[in-house]
Parts: structure tokens; C-alpha cells; sequence
């Protein structure tokens, strides 16, 4: 048996002993087992896999403890996976990494939970966003106004990886943060080019957060180039803390997942009053993605109308572009929220609605039920859609979603005719494109749209 106990870094190298107290009573709750889970998610960071039996039924024997001292915790690892050692040595940054996990799973976990009964109200959800955040150190105060959120697929062919990388490569260059869903693909290239850009600017801060939620690490584990790692309670909150602290989105190619993401930002962006929000919104990929922009810019323009196009601009086969257009804006960005007495690192006056907030669980009820028609406004509309591709990520890679479909079938979308048919037509092309697993995966479609 391989055991090794690591010491406390970042914030909790500190703790009082009620904190601690409060650690150590988490042990056997559901908690813990999520902790668990994700620790053992960051121990395979760098391992492309999405099927979270395939990562985690190699290591049932893994277990990890937490060890009382005077001034905070240890955390044991039993029998950990070796891809995460070099010569016996626990790598540094899955070392950071696995205090992360502790802080945000357990230490923050704790601490909602026992307020969750007092969380009902909008700007409660945004104060969670924030404390959660500053206590991870995101908020730097006197950092430049230069994190680029990029979102896209993890299911990507290596053209389109390749040109990841090189708009993150370009916006390095112009000493430009990356924020990423942590994972591989879309959200592994941006930071790998960044960290080059960066490298031949001399820029020694350069930052490349990932930003995950519990349900979804096991099956997008952090790639390697992830410095600073946050693990936001559910989907909602993970959403609001990358709108609240972009100063510029791009959005690569991939599937459910960044369509989701897409419908969420233009759902937010419809609000009447963020028509003054200034937040760079750029839709890129190489040449041979132009078809995949097409069939998204259709599907919105068809659904949301084009007010919701005129939120964003597709650039294709265009990296230098897309980083001059961003860097260009960023002095626009910094002055509207001097103007406006907005935090430059976190954007409090971006309004957004309950409907935003609430954290949605995809059930075969609720993803029937859900209100997909187009007798409603155009904002409640991407709600409602952000909602249906949610429960389609959740089928498709998260361990609850999976097992609902093995235990009832697929996931039943019902609502308009019209719009039914618009939606089962991108999802096929997605399938056709292989956006919904990795390349080389079997998929087997956890969801069946009632046209």
C-alpha cells in the first residue's frame, strides 16, 4: 500500500480550529465522497478521458484522509495514481490542485450548506459567485482587466486544436489571461498557446484558471497548463463566475456543451439592462469550422432572433484578428466600468435573472417538461434551451446522467414543431461531427427529440 501526506498550500495553509473542526465532521457525509471523487479527477490531470467508469473503476482501492495539526490539515493519499508522480515525487501543480478540491468541495461545501436554507434570493447566488472566487484567490486586486474566457469543445479534431493554440499563442502575445473549462480540447489549446505568447513576452503572470464544477471533472480532468483551479458548486454558478469575470469571451467549436454556454450568454446578454455591458463576444475556428458557425449562427437567429446575432461576431481562420480585436476593446472595457464604478475584476452590474441562477437537474421529467416553445421571451427562450443542452452534457459524460439513461432510456425533448426540428438538426449535425465524445468513441444518443 502507497501512502503519502502532503502539506497545506494556498488559503488553507492557514485554518482556525473551528475550521478544522468543521473539516474533520465532514468525513462521513456525501460531501466527503465528492471530495473524493474530484481528488482523484486531479490526480489523473493531463489523462484525456471522458467516461468517468473508465477513470475511476482502476483505482477503487484509492482512498484519502485528512490529518488533524495544530495550524490546519494534511491531506493522506492512499494508493494514488502514478501517472500523477515524476520519480516518486507528487507533481507540484496537482499538489495545488488537490487543495483546491479541499477548499472548494469541503471547506466552502461546509460552509454553504449550512446557509443553503437562507440562499433564495438573486443577489445571494452572486455573493456565493464572489466569496467563493476572492477565496480562491481569482480576485486580484490591481490585476489588469485581461482575462479572456474561452469556451469550446473537448471533443475537437487536431485542426481544430491546432487553432486553439494559435489564438491563444496570438492573444499571449498581447499579454492577454486565459479562463477555460480546465479541461482537453477547446479548453486545453487557448492555455497552451498563451503560455508561449507569454513566455516570449517575458509576462511572468500569466494566468491559466480552469473553472469546472463537481459533476463534470471526472470526465474533463484538468489538462496540465491549469494554474489556478476552481471548483464552483453546480453548472449555474460555474456560468456566472466566467460572465461575471471575462473581460472578453471566445467560443471555439464543440457541441452540447458550448452550445449551452453560448445560449446562456445571449440569454444574459438579451436582459434590457445589460444593453450597456460591454463584453467582447467572438465565435472563431479554422476554415474548415465555417459550416459548424453557420449551423449555430442559423440555429440562433431562427430561435432567438437577430438582436441575439448582433451580440457576437464570427471571425473564421483568423487567430491575429481575433487577439487584435480583444486588445483593441480592452481599454473600452476598463473605462466602462471606471464609468460605471463596476469592480474591473468582477462584473457586478451584469444582470442576471433567477431563471440564470437556479441550478437545473435534468430528470426525464424535467427535461420533458421543459417550456421549449415560442410564445415566450426571447431571453426565457435561451433559458429554456440552455436548460435542454445541459441535460444532454449530463447524459452524455456525468455519472448521474449516465445512469438515469441505462436505468429509463433517453431523455424525451418535447415542444414546438418548428423549433423541434431546428433543434434535432444541429444536434445530428454535432453527432455527424463527432462533437458529442472524444474522437474515436462510440455514441449512443442519450436523448430523443419528439419532432
Amino acid at each position: 500500500m502507497l501512502s503519502i501526506q502532503l502539506n497545506p498550500v494556498g488559503p488553507l495553509s492557514q485554518l482556525s480550529q473551528y475550521e478544522v473542526d468543521r473539516l474533520k465532521q465532514s468525513v462521513n457525509s456525501d460531501l466527503y465522497k465528492l471530495f473524493r471523487n474530484c481528488c482523484l479527477a486531479v490526480l489523473n490531470s493531463g489523462v484525456e478521458e471522458d467516461d468517468f467508469e473508465q477513470l475511476f473503476t482502476p483505482y477503487e482501492d484509492f482512498e484519502v484522509n485528512l490529518i488533524r495539526r495544530e495550524r490546519g490539515v494534511k491531506i493522506e493519499l492512499v494508493n494514488p495514481p502514478a501517472v500523477a508522480f515524476v520519480d516518486g515525487q507528487l507533481i507540484k501543480g496537482v499538489h495545488e490542485h488537490l487543495f483546491a478540491v479541499l477548499r472548494d468541495i469541503l471547506h466552502m461545501g461546509v460552509k454553504y450548506r449550512l446557509n443553503e436554507a437562507h440562499v433564495t434570493q438573486s443577489k445571494d447566488l452572486t455573493d456565493i459567485v464572489f466569496d467563493m472566487l476572492r477565496h480562491a484567490e481569482v480576485i486580484k486586486v490591481g490585476s489588469d482587466p485581461n482575462m479572456v474566457v474561452c469556451w469550446g469543445g473537448h471533443s475537437i479534431g487536431e485542426v481544430e486544436y491546432k487553432y486553439t493554440k494559435e489564438v491563444g499563442y496570438q492573444l499571449g502575445l498581447r499579454e492577454m489571461n486565459i479562463c477555460t473549462g480546465c479541461g482537453p480540447g477547446a479548453m486545453k489549446g487557448p492555455m497552451k498557446g498563451a503560455a508561449i505568447g507569454h513566455a516570449k513576452q517575458r509576462y511572468k503572470t500569466g494566468r491559466y484558471l480552469g473553472m469546472t464544477e463537481p459533476s463534470i471533472i471526472a470526465a474533463e480532468p484538468p489538462n496540465a497548463i491549469v494554474n489556478e483551479l476552481v471548483i464552483m458548486p453546480d453548472i449555474e454558478k460555474r456560468l456566472e463566475a466566467f460572465v461575471r469575470i471575462a473581460h472578453a469571451i471566445v467560443i471555439f467549436p464543440g457541441g452540447v456543451g458550448t452550445a449551452e454556454e453560448l445560449l446562456y450568454l445571449l440569454g444574459v446578454m438579451l436582459n434590457e439592462e445589460n444593453r450597456e455591458q460591454i463584453v467582447p463576444i467572438i465565435l472563431t475556428g479554422p476554415a474548415q469550422s465555417k459550416d459548424y458557425f453557420e449551423s449555430i449562427d442559423k440555429f440562433v437567429g431562427e430561435t432567438l432572433g437577430p438582436e441575439a446575432q448582433s451580440l457576437y461576431e464570427i471571425v473564421v481562420d483568423d487567430a491575429v484578428k481575433v487577439a487584435q480585436k480583444i486588445k483593441s476593446q480592452q481599454l473600452d472595457v476598463r473605462t466602462h466600468r471606471r464609468n460605471t464604478g463596476d469592480s474591473y475584476l468582477f462584473n457586478w452590474l451584469l444582470k442576471i435573472e433567477p431563471e440564470f441562477q437556479k441550478p437545473f437537474e435534468p430528470t426525464h421529467q424535467s427535461m420533458q417538461e421543459l417550456n421549449l416553445h415560442f410564445s415566450q421571451p426571447k431571453a426565457e427562450l435561451a433559458a429554456a434551451l440552455r436548460k435542454a443542452f445541459s441535460g444532454i452534457v449530463a447524459g452524455n459524460v456525468k455519472s448521474e446522467g449516465i445512469t438515469q439513461i441505462r436505468k429509463h432510456g433517453p431523455f424525451k425533448i418535447n415542444g414546438d414543431p418548428k423549433l423541434m426540428n431546428m433543434l434535432d438538426t444541429l444536434l445530428q449535425s454535432f453527432v455527424k461531427q463527432q462533437r458529442m465524445k472524444l474522437p474515436g468513441s462510440d455514441y449512443s444518443p442519450c436523448y430523443q427529440v419528439i419532432t
